[in-house]
């Protein structure tokens, strides 16, 4: 009854991820614990050499996710949703999405799958000194200049796809500063968009013949905590078909993925850093200043609240760990042996525990597909021994769990060795961590760090910006987020911890030094093995 009545008068917040492959909405409580979600599958197009998700899919989707999100209140409470306390929306960050002045869309959705901008990553690398990876939304609007789009001269604001769903529901063009900092490199100092930078890029495109300036261009850029905007009611019925949802809700400012995930693992606050272990994997950890010098393996973003974030990003981690499962259940099934494959999977990843801490001279590069930070433009998954190795089971699973986190452990090396970044945890999340203590013990040997996982790390970003919107509404005077996560939120708890096991450490050194030069054996079958 007491989440029934805080529904029903409207003390209740909602956040909305749009990801890859689903969009998922949380709604929390007054201790901002999940009560209900809802959720809608969806897939992006591939379309005249473009990854995109139309329009209609985006709109439909969400509007679906939210309806979803009802039934459950619905079939939980007995409640209707019809005003909220908070609301705020994220999504899979960087792509392209540019408009007329009129509002009108001048392309489809390029989102950061596509890797079409690689003249303008190199040449706006160079000219900013600071990387530009090719799925920002730069490289993407300078990319159409290059090619001399018809549509780009008429860009009158271009943002990512939280700006867009944000900006539909609100009329305001503005974006959180963790997302932006996949748009546009931010100036720390200040917290906006590199002015230097946009000096230097409107001198480049205004010899091009562009008759715009890309600050007008840009989305406003609002830091954690700070209004970003009303619900309009254009807006809630667009989120809500069924007209029931008032409009003039807060709403807190739009972020990416990255800015979710750091904030539902609670790793926001300086020196501390998360890596994510699914199908794809990154590493990100919160710098106490600036980096150097640029690099080509590390992404510079932001916390939500405008803090310097590096980050290693990587395109494989645990498909071809799968894969081997997925063999290794169908022997069981040849010989009878009836197991579930949750099981299979616990067993062997716990047999990866007994194993040789180098791996016993084993090597496995996991890449279904290319890595920017070991220099391969597309991935042939292999698996080398030499005759003598110790080929058992154990080194095997090891083996694979170590390369799903060795390009992770590539480009962290060069925070933690090159850099001297100093790390006190690395909270772990995803598919990687599900069986207890393995994934974890392992990554924190590969960053020689504790690693922490917390149960509640699976919500993910949808709950993540939940808290966000909570934060917006809920926070104490003058209360930062990471002080507004420790008290409102974690009240303390940090998840399980494993420390570093030293032994684990040097082989893990050791075992990455083999990886290291066993990357010729991979850019050999890249260049000599046909997809």
């Amino acid at each position: 009854m007491d989440i029934k009545n805080l529904i029903e008068s409207g003390n209740a917040i909602l956040g909305i991820e749009f990801g890859s492959t689903r969009i998922k909405a949380v709604l929390i409580g007054e201790n901002n614990e999940p009560i209900a979600q809802g959720a809608h599958d969806w897939e992006n197009d591939y379309v005249d050499g473009i990854w995109t998700y139309s329009m209609d899919k985006i709109h439909n989707g969400m509007q679906d996710c939210y309806a979803s999100l009802c039934k459950d209140v619905k079939e939980k409470y007995g409640a209707e949703i019809t005003n909220l306390k908070a609301l705020g929306f994220s999504a899979m960050m960087h792509g392209y999405l540019a408009f007329d002045k009129d509002g009108k869309l001048l392309v489809p959705f390029r989102t950061w799958r596509n890797t079409i901008t690689a003249e303008a990553s190199e040449e706006l690398t160079k000219l900013f000194n600071f990387h530009i990876p090719q799925r920002w939304s730069i490289a993407h609007l300078y990319q159409a200049v290059l090619n001399g789009e018809e549509h780009v001269k008429d860009v009158a604001h271009f943002t990512t796809l939280a700006g867009y769903i944000h900006w539909q529901l609100t009329g305001e063009k503005v974006l959180g500063v963790g997302e932006a900092s996949g748009m546009f490199p931010i100036e720390m100092a200040s917290g906006q968009f590199d002015k230097g930078m946009i000096a230097k890029f409107d001198e480049v495109v205004a010899k091009k013949g562009m008759p715009w300036k890309l600050e007008d261009l840009l989305p406003s850029v609002v830091s954690a905590g700070a209004s970003a905007g009303t619900l309009t009611e254009a807006g809630a019925k667009l989120l809500d078909a069924s007209g029931k949802l008032s409009a003039g809700i807060p709403l807190c400012p739009p972020e990416g993925d990255a800015g979710t995930g750091m904030v539902a693992t609670n790793s926001v606050a300086a020196r501390t850093g998360n890596v994510s272990a699914g199908t794809s994997a990154f590493g990100m950890l919160v710098l106490e200043k600036d980096l150097s010098k640029p690099y080509d393996e590390i992404d510079m973003v932001t916390t939500p609240d405008g803090f310097p974030v590096a980050m290693a990003h990587c395109n494989n981690c645990t498909s071809d760990i799968n894969a081997w499962v997925s063999l290794l259940k169908e022997f069981a099934d040849l010989v009878g042996a009836n197991v579930d494959m949750g099981d299979v999977y616990v067993k062997l990843f716990n047999k990866a525990m007994e194993a040789d801490k180098d791996c016993g001279g084993l090597l496995a590069y996991n890449y279904l597909s290319g890595e920017h930070i070991t220099a391969m433009e597309s991935g042939r998954p292999l698996f080398v021994r030499t005759a003598n190795s110790n080929f058992n089971l154990a080194n095997f699973m090891r083996t694979h769990i170590m390369s799903s986190l060795s390009v992770v452990k590539t480009g962290m090396d060069i925070l933690l060795k090159e850099e001297k970044a100093k790390v006190d945890k690395i909270y772990g999340h995803g598919g990687l961590f599900k069986t207890k203590g393995v994934g974890q013990s392992i990554l924190a040997a590969a960053m020689d760090a504790p690693v922490y996982v917390m149960e509640t790390a699976g919500e993910g970003g949808a709950w993540g910006i939940a808290l966000l919107a909570s934060y917006l509404v809920n926070k104490n005077e003058n209360e930062k987020l990471p002080e507004f996560l420790e008290r409102a939120v974690f009240a303390g708890a940090e998840g399980e911890k494993v420390d570093p096991d030293p032994e684990a450490v040097k082989g893990f050194e050791e075992y990455i030094e083999r990886y290291t030069k066993g990357l010729a054996i991979e850019r050999a079958a890249v260049d000599n093995l046909a997809e």
